[in-house]
């Protein structure tokens, strides 16, 4: 534990659904839910206004549809929220060289590293001055909360949101903690929780008082303990710039079980390139190939081979992956594919050749060769498990540009036609217009910058977009930032 809060953790507000309001003018201050649309889809992230009727990440989009059944719902823009977070992160690497990013939208920052903060004056500074160029930047709201722990200073930033600072000053940890639930601890899932509770233990003092052996004879040594100390307010751990990964790997989940074979191969294909995309963009290549499978039944089976040496050549990884599927049943149907990569290793000039030898030898024993035929993404919603038409398929809330009309977003289409809003972040809300889906003037459109100059592609007129995170209240027990008061759309 430090001194000083100089553990700062940014988590952006309802990140993807945020971005979605502000490219989208006419969604402002409207609930949003951002997901897979299908029937076996979940909510990614939800804007707030959404979460009002109940809406939240995970949630089977069935489910909040019945919740929300006006809201906006919207397939996920991965490029784009990608875009954005570059540009965060870059903020976040212009404080300290210590920064270690969870996710798109989430990361720890060791503002002492950074020499910017060495007290709690300057650290509340620091995290102010991050959210304000947050908001410059992309025209989106974060909150951040700052502590001595990286435990602390992400429990701080929860209570500060939306669009909020929250700092827990030294010393107050064990009176902030002890009477909220074991869930805020990390490592504290449904099923420990669940199990603690059984043993009587609901709030984070209910551990303290327990005691470290008590713990350990309930969970075992090295979580009881580190349990233990987290509950008195102890987390030492650093932050850390770069975590070695482990793995890499992609998955699908289909609108439909598969049954045809050979669209199961192609799906098959089609996940080993964007695993192989990814293998590669993450500067690595792996020895062991692994392909998961679940079934009509939610069965889930993987199956593995590991390579003779590392590598992240397609062909070797496709190849292996199609052999890897010839030892699975597929006959009742399958509703979930995934491949991917593990044993990481840095790329090196031999993996060629010893993957070469090893596609080489594997050609003259007479391996089958690998299926080249292109196969069509299945729109959500089909109801063939057969290769899809070669019919345009617009997802809602993907960016379009019309010949005549513009840059817009698509709104939703069926029954050969397409409906646009034609809007840009910085516009007012646009008009709607529909068009046949083969419509000529119509093709898929770049993302738009939400704020002028901030992104690659023509610059909206706007300086900056509205904040469109909703107002909140002032979190209990910890010291708000002075400008952490409720901002409104």
């Amino acid at each position: 534990m430090r001194a000083a809060p100089t553990i700062l953790h940014l988590d952006m507000d309802a990140f993807f659904a945020a971005a979605e309001q502000a490219s989208k003018p006419s969604l402002r201050g409207k609930p949003v839910v951002v997901g897979g649309l299908g029937p076996r889809g979940v909510v990614a992230t939800a804007s707030y206004e959404a979460r009002r009727f109940g809406v939240h990440s995970a949630m089977p989009m069935g489910q909040a549809r019945r919740l929300a059944p006006n809201a906006a719902y919207l397939v996920p823009r991965f490029a784009f929220y990608r875009s954005i977070s570059e540009q965060v992160m870059r903020l976040l690497g212009s404080l300290s060289p210590l920064v270690e990013p969870l996710s798109l939208d989430e990361a720890f920052v060791d503002l002492e590293a950074g020499g910017v903060a060495d007290d709690t004056a300057s650290a509340r500074t620091a995290g102010e001055r991050l959210r304000a160029d947050i908001l410059a930047t992309t025209g989106l709201t974060g909150s951040v909360g700052l502590a001595g722990s990286k435990m602390l200073a992400k429990i701080a930033s929860e209570q500060a949101k939306p669009d909020g600072l929250a700092l827990i000053p030294p010393g107050t940890e064990r009176e902030l903690l002890g009477p909220k639930s074991v869930r805020i601890l990390p490592g504290v899932g449904p099923a420990t929780g669940e199990h603690l509770r059984r043993a009587g233990m609901t709030t984070v003092s209910d551990l303290a008082e327990a005691g470290e052996d008590e713990l350990v004879r309930l969970l075992g040594r090295a979580h009881g303990a580190s349990l233990y100390r987290m509950a008195l307010g102890h987390d030492d751990r650093p932050v850390v710039a770069e975590r070695d990964a482990k793995s890499v790997s992609v998955e699908d989940t289909f609108a439909v079980d598969l049954h045809d074979r050979v669209r199961i191969r192609g799906e098959v294909e089609r996940l080993a390139e964007r695993c192989v995309e990814r293998l590669r963009a993450s500067g690595h290549s792996g020895r062991t190939i692994v392909l998961k499978v679940r079934r009509f039944d939610f069965s889930t089976l993987t199956r593995s081979e590991t390579l003779r040496g590392p590598t992240d050549a397609l062909g070797v990884v496709r190849e292996a992956a199609g052999r890897l599927l010839e030892s699975v049943d597929t006959t009742g149907g399958v509703r979930l594919l995934g491949v991917g990569v593990s044993g990481l290793a840095d790329y090196t000039q031999e993996d060629l050749f010893a993957q070469a030898e090893l596609v080489e030898e594997r050609g003259a024993e007479g391996a089958a060769p690998v299926a080249t035929e292109a196969v069509v993404a299945e729109p959500p919603g089909s109801g063939s498990g057969a290769v899809a038409p070669a019919e345009r398929y617009w997802a809602p809330g993907h960016d379009v540009r019309h010949a005549v009309h513009g840059a817009g977003w698509v709104q939703g289409s069926g029954l050969g036609r397409v409906t646009v809003r034609f809007e840009e972040p910085g516009s007012a809300p646009g008009r709607v217009r529909t068009f046949a889906v083969d419509d000529p003037d119509l093709e898929a459109g770049e993302a738009l910058p939400l704020v002028r100059g901030s992104g690659p592609g023509p610059g909206p007129a706007p300086v900056a977009v509205p904040s469109v995170a909703a107002g909140r209240g002032d979190a209990p027990g910890l010291a708000a930032g002075p400008d952490s008061h409720p901002h409104h759309p």
